[in-house]
């Protein structure tokens, strides 16, 4: 009882202002740079947004555009690409028979490990 007398209340109640007043002073600047990064994600989703529009091309630009795709490719890429389209044509893949076969047994390892101490 005797130190809840001696408490200076008022450096209590200053303290704890003090606490609360830096709390919600930092959450409010935490809610301004949300806020400011929101803008620049909206203008960066524009600027994406424009230019994920397709842009239309004439046959020949097309043609030209693949020969270079073609063109710059690995070696082993252009490898793996035949091998898939000589596979496909080839209609050359696994069969699976579709059924799921589960055998269930009595004991487990750990049980036959247990039974082997007793």
């Amino acid at each position: 009882m005797i130190t809840l007398l001696s408490t200076d209340w008022g450096l209590a109640w200053g303290m704890a202002g003090i606490s609360v007043g830096v709390v919600f002073s930092i959450l409010i600047l935490l809610v301004g740079v949300l806020y400011v990064f929101h803008f620049v994600a909206a203008g960066n989703e524009a600027k994406a947004a424009e230019a994920a529009k397709p842009k239309v091309l004439t046959g020949a630009e097309y043609i030209k555009s693949k020969q270079a795709d073609i063109a710059s490719a690995s070696d082993l890429d252009k490898v793996a690409l035949a091998t898939a389209v000589y596979l496909y044509m080839g209609n050359q893949h696994d069969e699976e028979s579709g059924v799921l076969t589960i055998h269930h047994t009595d004991h487990t390892a750990w049980h036959a490990e247990l039974n082997r101490h007793l």
